[in-house]
């Protein structure tokens, strides 16, 4: 997954599947460049008889992710190209992670070959020409493996910076038992969601319909998503529209603040002991939330077992599906390897491999990019008994064929968090004017992208 608020979120899930993350440490080269050192780059075109001869070399690379059981995947990689000597490196989660690696770009030294990256972080090392364009490797032809909003998440003007490894698509979880006990419908749109929220906190004062996190950006910003916003755009190397109160940010802003306001829906920090408790007593009827809520939330609230379904979001436009994203990484191949080829070969066997890719479903607990997965019986016909037996694979299975693939991260998303939890998030918790709040936010973030040396438009 990927979010703005992921640490907590991989570490909930770690503790939730009972899983270890890998620790060994090793490091690699840094150079500006793929070159042709091991088994190199070999030419531009990226041959089938270079790829060939460099796996048959053979040499070492270095692989920096957090996912928990990724020793497996790299053990297939080495049994069907065994002259290749993968060492595993768990550099941290996220942000602590892309603060080593942003040192090591910088340093020239220290930078593993592959490396895990989120889609969000994922402009800040690509437009700044720290990632391996792998066209040259013939990559692009994978473009039908994966779905249309992770594919582009990976392509900046014409270059494939690397490939999707999971993602995030959203949806949203009921309470059955809840919605029954109170009469309410499944909401099909957000006018339907706004009545039903009024409904139950008009029945039952001490229960919501959902929470809108005061601390969660993910949430926000895959709403905007599902709405068609688009508050982000790269328009050249050192160009970047910011539009964070646009006319669909304000939409959702004054849809969220009538319900913050009439205290319909609460507003508590997500990912906290009182959330959890929350949720397993039945504070929150509903959770929107990404495709890795399945199995985070089958560990966080035992208790509730059989109780909760899933459903799309609700709609803005009943005859238009749509869906955000929240969550998801990629794998890519730093500049400066030494082994490129094989740092190249790596990535693809990772995330299109069935082996592979099949675990990071199954024993890493994340959502397939992998049309391939998403279409087979054997994960989207699983029934879970949390679920009542209803396929929740497949219900986001579905929904992740409706996510816009035109939607763009910042180069500067970190910050721009900071600035998000200090304006909308305080206005949630506050109850104040969001609208306002959105406007302070387009400030701030205009004024750090322009001190960083970016050219803003809005």
């Amino acid at each position: 997954m990927t979010s703005t608020r992921t640490t907590a979120v991989r570490r909930g899930l770690a503790v939730a599947a009972a899983l270890l993350a890998v620790t060994s440490v090793a490091a690699c080269s840094g150079d500006d460049d793929a070159t042709d050192g091991g088994s190199g780059s070999g030419s531009a075109t990226g041959s089938a008889a270079d790829l060939d001869a460099a796996l048959e070399k053979g040499g070492t690379l270095t692989y920096w992710t957090w996912t928990p059981s990724a020793e497996a995947q790299v053990a297939a990689f080495e049994k069907a190209y065994p002259k290749v000597d993968v060492k595993l490196v768990n550099a941290g989660t996220n942000t602590e992670e892309y603060t080593k690696l942003q040192n090591a770009v910088q340093a020239g030294s220290g930078a593993p070959d592959v490396v895990q990256i989120e889609y969000y972080a994922f402009p800040q090392f690509a437009l700044s020409d720290a990632l391996l364009d792998l066209h040259r490797y013939g990559l692009e032809s994978l473009e039908s493996t994966y779905t249309p909003s992770t594919w582009s998440s990976v392509n900046f003007g014409g270059k494939l910076y690397g490939l999707p490894q999971d993602s995030g698509p959203m949806a949203m979880f009921y309470n059955a038992t809840v919605f029954e006990q109170y009469g309410i419908a499944v909401p099909k749109t957000w006018d339907e969601f706004a009545a039903a929220a009024k409904k139950l906190h008009a029945a039952a004062p001490d229960v919501y319909l959902t929470n809108l996190a005061s601390n969660q950006n993910g949430v926000w910003m895959g709403l905007v998503w599902q709405a068609g916003g688009q508050p982000f755009e790269t328009t050249g190397g050192d160009s970047v529209k910011v539009a964070v109160n646009d006319e669909t940010s304000k939409k959702l802003g004054d849809y969220w603040q009538g319900l913050i306001q009439d205290g319909s829906i609460s507003t508590d920090p997500d990912f906290t002991d009182a959330w959890f408790q929350g949720l397993a007593r039945g504070k929150y009827a509903t959770w929107l939330t990404a495709a890795w809520g399945p199995v985070f939330l089958t560990g966080s609230a035992k208790g509730t077992s059989g109780k909760w379904r899933a459903a799309p979001l609700p709609q803005w436009d009943a005859a238009k599906q749509a869906s955000g994203n929240w969550g998801g990484s990629t794998t890519a191949v730093i500049k400066g390897t030494k082994n490129a080829i094989a740092a190249a070969k790596f990535a693809e066997f990772l995330n299109t491999n069935a082996e592979t890719t099949n675990m990071f479903a199954t024993e890493q607990f994340l959502f397939p990019a992998t049309k391939a997965l998403l279409s087979d019986p054997s994960f989207t016909g699983q029934k879970p008994a949390f679920y009542g037996g209803q396929q929740v694979n497949q219900v986001f299975a579905d929904v992740s064929a409706t996510v816009d693939d035109t939607f763009q991260w910042p180069p500067f998303l970190d910050q721009a968090v900071t600035d998000w939890d200090e304006t909308v998030g305080k206005s949630f918790a506050d109850k104040g004017d969001v609208g306002s709040a959105l406007d302070d936010w387009q400030q701030r973030t205009t004024d750090y992208a322009e001190n960083q040396g970016f050219k803003v438009t809005e």
